[in-house]
């Protein structure tokens, strides 16, 4: 009965980050996630997509941690442990997404996604979802 009310209490703080996960992306990407997903715009579905997997990830590594996955960590230590990572995980997302745009000079990749350009998407997809990986690598 303990591991199903861990199980229920991770799924919904993991609900909980994914859509802080997805709010603070927005938040640097210059266009309304929401309004973007209501038109059909495919390149914010996928980065939104990405923010999913990728906080999904983060996650995972997190909860099973040698550290935080002990027996002896009380489930408050956990989701503490669990909230450090996800903010790092979004802060590296934030930061990879920023070095590409500074990186890339051949075409705008704010105005790709903003007009809807599914390969921008993919690619900032991509992006989320290695680092994120990379990060849950290094918390093992």
């Amino acid at each position: 009965m303990h591991d199903i009310l861990n199980t229920i209490m991770y799924c919904g703080i993991g609900i909980v980050l994914m859509s802080l996960g997805t709010f603070l992306v927005d938040v640097v990407i210059p266009c309304h996630f929401p309004t973007e997903i209501k038109n059909k715009n495919v390149a914010v579905g996928y980065i939104t997509a990405g923010i999913y997997i990728g906080v999904g990830i983060i996650l995972k590594g997190a909860i099973m941690s040698p550290v935080i996955g002990t027996s002896t960590a009380t489930l408050l230590e956990g989701i503490m442990g669990t909230m450090i990572y996800f903010f790092l995980g979004i802060a590296a997302c934030i930061l990879g997404y920023l070095a590409m745009l500074a990186m890339n000079k051949k075409y705008n990749l704010n105005k790709e996604i903003a007009d809807g350009n599914p390969a921008a998407g993919l690619m900032v997809m991509g992006l989320f979802i290695g680092l994120s990986i990379v990060i849950s690598g290094a918390i093992y």
